[in-house]
C-alpha cells in the first residue's frame, strides 16, 4: 500500500510535482485552471471503481479514541474531536451537523454518497483533531496498489483539524478564524481526489476565503470528472423536463 497526502493552510502553497499519465493528462488540469485532480506518485486517485465518472459510496466516522497511523504524512496522530469542540465552545451536535452538511455539499455536486458509521474500523474517511497540533487542517490519502496506470482506488483518507487554532461556525468576515464547515468541505475535496487548482477562486483553492460558501464551477467540474453528475440532480432535471 502506498501512502501520500495533501495539505491546506492559509496563504500557504503546497508544492506539487505533476507527472501526467497518458490518456487522462488533459483532464488533470482544466483548460482554465479551475480544477486539478490529485496525483499521488504519478496516479490519480478516487473512491470506488477506478474509471473516471464512476460513482462511489464512502463511509465516514469520527475518531473515538487516540489513534496513530504509521506511514501517514499528515494526520499521523488523531484524537477525538471533542478536544476541539470543548476548547471553542462548539457542541458535539453542532460539530456533527456541520460535518454532515460538508459531506452533503459534495453529494449534491456529484455521484458520490457519504454514509456516517459508528465503527471506526468500517470507515473509509476518518475525522479527528490533531494529536500533534500543527498548521490548520490536513488530509491524508492512501491508495490501493493495482495494475491501472492512470487511476488508483483510494483505500483510506484521514482528515484532521488543529484544536489549538481558532474555529467558528459560519462566516463573519474574519478570515483569521476558519469556519469549520468550509474547511471540512475543502478537506473532503482532497479526501475524494481533488487538488489545489491555485490560490483563489474555488473552494479547493489553497487560500481560505469567505467570498463564497458554495462550490464554484471548477469544483463542480473536477468532482464530476471523477464521479459523474449527482443522481439527485439528474432526477431533478428529468422531473423539470
Amino acid at each position: 500500500m502506498t501512502r501520500n497526502a495533501v495539505s491546506v493552510g492559509a496563504a500557504m502553497c503546497f508544492a506539487f510535482i505533476c507527472i501526467f499519465v497518458a490518456g487522462i493528462a488533459a483532464a488533470s488540469i482544466s483548460s482554465d485552471g479551475s480544477f486539478r485532480l490529485l496525483k499521488l506518485d504519478g496516479h490519480h486517485v478516487k473512491w470506488g471503481d477506478s474509471a473516471l465518472g464512476a460513482g462511489a459510496t464512502v463511509r465516514y466516522a469520527f475518531i473515538d479514541a487516540p489513534r496513530r497511523f504509521d506511514g501517514a504524512r499528515n494526520c499521523q496522530d488523531l484524537v477525538p474531536m471533542d478536544h476541539l469542540a470543548l476548547r471553542h465552545g462548539i457542541s458535539q451536535a453542532t460539530l456533527q451537523a456541520e460535518t454532515a452538511a460538508a459531506f452533503r455539499v459534495w453529494e449534491a455536486a456529484a455521484n458520490i454518497t457519504f454514509v456516517p458509521v459508528d465503527d471506526v474500523e468500517r470507515a473509509d474517511i476518518l475525522i479527528g483533531a490533531q494529536g500533534r497540533p500543527t498548521g490548520r487542517a490536513f488530509a491524508n490519502v492512501e491508495y490501493q496498489p493495482g495494475s491501472n496506470d492512470g487511476v488508483r482506488a483510494i483505500e483510506r483518507a484521514l482528515i484532521c483539524l488543529n484544536p489549538y487554532q481558532p474555529w467558528k461556525v459560519g462566516f463573519d468576515g474574519d478570515i483569521g478564524v476558519y469556519d469549520i464547515r468550509y474547511t471540512l468541505v475543502h478537506e473532503i475535496g482532497h479526501a475524494i481526489g481533488l487538488d489545489h487548482p491555485g490560490p483563489s477562486g474555488q473552494v479547493m483553492s489553497f487560500r481560505y476565503s469567505e467570498k463564497f460558501s458554495d462550490l464554484q464551477p471548477g469544483d463542480y467540474r473536477g468532482v464530476q470528472l471523477l464521479y459523474g453528475v449527482s443522481m439527485n440532480s439528474m432526477a431533478a432535471d428529468s422531473t423539470s423536463d
